[in-house]
């Protein structure tokens, strides 16, 4: 495996903002831009450790649900649209929590301890 590996790049690029240059901010704005960096690379590590098995889990999931194949995004459309006609399949409200779950284990897992 190359090193050092994404998820160690984004760490350490994380670790030197919140360790080296945040402490030294003194301008309200600029503190508040990097703490919005240091979130969006705790979402990208996220992405590149849970992304692609959260996705997979998803569209395995829709396709259970929908009875179809298609990629996981056509699938999502082919479920909002019954959602729109009144047609949403049973199991729909099941699909949607999980769904929501995974999205949030991604973009904002504290959430989740606050709403389980």
């Amino acid at each position: 495996m190359d090193r050092p590996t994404l998820d160690e790049i984004l760490e350490a690029v994380g670790e030197f903002l919140e360790r080296e240059v945040l402490p030294g901010i003194q301008d309200p704005r600029l503190r508040f831009q990097t703490l919005v960096a240091l979130n969006a690379l705790a979402i990208a590590r996220r992405e590149v450790a849970l992304g692609p098995a959260l996705r997979e889990e998803d569209h395995r999931e829709l396709r259970d649900l929908l009875g179809m194949a298609g990629d996981r995004e056509d699938l999502l459309r082919a479920l909002a649209q019954r959602i729109r006609d009144g047609e949403a399949p049973s199991g729909t409200q099941a699909f949607l929590k999980a769904h929501v779950r995974r999205k949030l284990l991604l973009a904002s897992p504290r959430y989740l301890e606050r709403y389980p």
